[in-house]
Formats: structure tokens, C-alpha cells, sequence
């Protein structure tokens, strides 16, 4: 359960979190399971954090801090994380359905059994990542720096490969 003293803090706006992250740089958030959909946390500290369930469908965290963030089980539906910061973080049956990750960076994360349906992966940085039981089925791959992946079990169905503006279906 979500620490609601942690939740106001965040709610006060990108500019006084990051400030607060800084004057108590050893506290690791405890945001789990709370409803952050539709926020913009564009640009937020959250480096350590525990979002664990956590919704943030829709939400905007476009060069967010997120890595080394505990992110299972949270849901990123139709999240916007453009050149995000997801090294190391916790991703596992995370729901990133239709997020843009579009210059994302997720080294070391593990996104075991996560669920990439019809994400932008657009120049992702994918390395050392665990993609075991994930769902790619229909993810946006353009461009992608993959190595060392792990793939068990991994669907990779009608991916679109193609740059951005020339598939035949670029969902937006």
C-alpha cells in the first residue's frame, strides 16, 4: 500500500518531488498501488521507487528517473515514457500495452511475463534485458539496440519493423 504522505509529496508537482527526492535521497518511495494514471511526471526522480501495481495508464514520464525502480505488476497502458530511464528496474507482468518507450533505456531490466502488445519501441535500448514470457505481439521495433536478450518463450507475432510514418498501420 501506497505511503500517502509519499503520494502528496508527488501530487505537489514534478519540480517540488525532485527537490524533495534530493533533500531525502536515502528514502525509497513507496508509491505502490496508487492511481497515478493520466499524470505528468515528465521528468521525475523515481530512481528506487516502489510502484508495484501502481496505475499509470496514460500517464506522461517522458525522461523519467524510473531504473532501479519496483515496477511489477504496475499498468503503463498507453503511458508515455519517451527516453525514459528504466535500467534495472522491476517490470515483471507490468502492463506496458500501447506505451511509448521511443528512445527508452532498459538495461538490466527484467520485463518477465510483461505485456509489450502494440508498444513504440522506436530506438529502445534493450540490453542485458529479460524478456522471458513477455508479449511483443505487434510492438513498433524500429530501430532497436538489442544484445543480450533473453527470449524464452517470448511471442514476437506481426511485429512492425518499419520506420515511424511508413507502416501500414502507425498507431499513434
Amino acid at each position: 500500500m501506497a505511503n500517502d504522505d509519499h503520494v502528496a509529496q508527488l501530487m505537489k508537482g514534478v519540480v517540488a518531488w525532485n527537490a524533495w527526492r534530493k533533500e531525502n535521497h536515502v528514502t525509497h518511495p513507496d508509491l505502490s498501488g496508487a492511481d497515478l494514471s493520466g499524470a505528468d511526471l515528465s521528468g521525475a526522480h523515481l530512481s528506487g521507487a516502489h510502484l508495484r501495481k501502481a496505475n499509470l495508464s496514460g500517464a506522461h514520464l517522458s525522461k523519467a528517473d524510473l531504473s532501479w525502480a519496483h515496477l511489477s505488476k504496475a499498468n503503463f497502458n498507453g503511458a508515455h515514457l519517451r527516453k525514459a530511464d528504466l535500467s534495472g528496474a522491476d517490470l515483471r507482468r507490468a502492463n506496458l500495452s500501447g506505451a511509448h518507450l521511443s528512445g527508452a533505456y532498459l538495461s538490466d531490466a527484467n520485463l518477465t511475463g510483461a505485456n509489450l502488445r502494440q508498444a513504440y519501441l522506436y530506438g529502445t535500448a534493450l540490453v542485458k534485458t529479460d524478456l522471458t514470457d513477455a508479449d511483443l505481439t505487434a510492438a513498433s521495433i524500429y530501430g532497436v539496440s538489442a544484445w543480450r536478450l533473453t527470449l524464452e518463450r517470448t511471442k514476437q507475432q506481426n511485429l512492425v519493423i518499419t520506420e515511424w510514418g511508413r507502416a501500414r498501420d502507425h498507431r499513434r
